[in-house]
């Protein structure tokens, strides 16, 4: 399981990384890892630099986006899908991938709805509301099949 230390966090994707280049076996989760990382070919300077990538800060404010946030939701949307949790994200993450041409691109577009869905859960001190996160999906995909 990945860390909830932002620096373990990271060092295991420089690791994950630093292994897929050397050719050197993967765990099947440093294997997925290094898959999002060959899906972002502009945070691989990044991942080249462990000093770099340990230091930095990400903010918000300075319109940055966190390369390391946006892997980790990646990985959270492909086990969402991979086991169908929360029922039905699976399909949507499917007729999303249909719909936009490949899965990276529905997953761009599924992270909006994760990080509301994670921020509400956190201002209000509950659990995400699974079923409303699915039909935010779903309504998301109807508007895009509509076109």
């Amino acid at each position: 399981m990945l860390s909830s230390d932002r620096d373990n966090l990271r060092r295991q994707y420089i690791e994950a990384w630093r292994k897929y280049r050397a050719r050197e076996p993967l765990t099947p989760l440093e294997d997925m890892v290094a898959q999002v990382i060959l899906d972002h070919p502009e945070y691989h300077g990044l991942l080249d630099d462990a000093d770099r990538a340990l230091e930095r800060d990400y903010l918000p404010e300075d319109g940055e986006t966190n390369p390391f946030l946006h892997m980790s939701m990646h990985l959270a949307l492909r086990e969402q899908a991979g086991i169908d949790r929360p029922p039905g994200i699976r399909a949507v993450h499917e007729r999303l991938s249909r719909v936009l041409g490949n899965a990276l691109e529905a997953e761009h577009r599924m992270m909006d709805q994760l990080a509301e869905s994670l921020w509400l859960a956190q201002r209000d001190g509950t659990m995400p509301d699974e079923r409303a996160y699915v039909a935010a999906l779903q309504e998301m995909a109807n508007r895009m099949e509509r076109g």
